[in-house]
C-alpha cells in the first residue's frame, strides 16, 4: 500500500523532538503495575490466558488478521491494560491509540475510549504498517515483528529513514539490530540530516527500542 504523503505524515514521529510530525502515539513511562482487578459475578468468571480482554483480543485479531497475543504482548506494553490511561500527547486507551489514528480510518475520535475500537484500530494500523514495510516473507519472524512494533511505537516514517540509511551503507534493512542502530543514529546531524531521511531528527529510541524489547518479551512469554 502507498499513502501520499500527507497521509505518510501522520506515521511520523515527534518523540523527543518538537520540529518533526508527530507520532501515532508517544507513551509516557509508566511504572509497571498489575493489571486493575475487575470484579465478575461468579457464574460469568472464565479462565483467562493473559487478561481479561482475551475474548475481545480474539475476535479482533481473528476478523483483523492479526495475532491477539502480540496485540495482548502491545497493550501490555503500551498501558499494563489500563482502559483509561490517556498519555500527555493524547493516546488513549490500552493500545494507546490516537485521535490522528482514529480519523484516519474514518472512525469517530470519541470512539477511542471503546476498548473493542480502541483494539480494533490497533489491528488495523499494524496491518496497514506491515503494508507500508513490505518486509520480505523470507525475513525471520522476530525481525519481521521487531520493525512493525518499532514502527507502531515510533512511527512508521522514522523506521523507513532507517531503513534506507541501512541501504545506502550496504546493510541489511530487514534486520532489527541493523534498524535499531540506524534508529539511535538519526538523533545524529551527520545521519539525520542525509537526502535519505524524510521525517527528521528522532531522538526517541530509547523509548521505543525498550518498547520492542519488552512486547516481544511478553509475546514470547504469551
Amino acid at each position: 500500500m502507498i499513502l501520499s504523503v500527507a497521509a505518510l505524515a501522520i506515521y511520523e514521529s515527534s518523540v523527543g523532538n518538537a520540529t518533526t510530525p508527530v507520532a501515532l502515539h508517544e507513551v509516557e513511562p509508566i511504572e509497571e503495575v498489575a493489571p486493575t482487578p475487575v470484579a465478575t459475578p461468579a457464574e460469568m468468571v472464565e479462565e483467562w490466558v493473559i487478561s481479561r480482554f482475551d475474548p475481545i483480543m480474539q475476535k479482533v485479531g481473528e476478523e483483523e488478521g492479526q495475532d491477539w497475543r502480540l496485540m495482548s504482548a502491545i497493550a501490555y506494553s503500551e498501558s499494563r491494560f489500563i482502559e483509561n490511561l490517556v498519555s500527555s500527547q493524547g493516546a488513549a486507551g490500552i493500545m494507546q491509540i490516537r485521535p490522528v489514528v482514529a480519523r484516519h480510518f474514518n472512525v469517530p475520535v470519541d470512539d477511542i475510549d471503546d476498548t473493542e475500537t480502541n483494539i480494533r484500530l490497533a489491528g488495523m494500523l499494524l496491518t496497514e504498517l506491515a503494508d507500508m514495510l513490505r518486509i520480505p516473507a523470507a525475513t525471520p519472524t522476530d525481525d519481521r515483528l521487531s520493525i512493525i512494533l518499532a514502527s507502531y511505537n515510533a512511527g512508521i516514517g522514522h523506521v523507513l529513514d532507517a531503513r534506507r540509511l541501512a541501504r545506502s551503507e550496504g546493510a541489511n534493512p530487514n534486520s532489527w539490530a541493523v534498524v535499531s542502530n540506524y534508529l539511535k543514529l538519526k538523533a545524529n546531524p551527520d545521519y539525520y540530516t542525509r537526502s535519505e531521511v524524510k521525517a527528521g531528527r528522532f531522538s526517541g529510541s530509547r523509548e521505543t527500542l525498550g518498547f520492542v524489547e519488552l512486547a516481544m518479551k511478553q509475546y514470547t512469554h504469551y
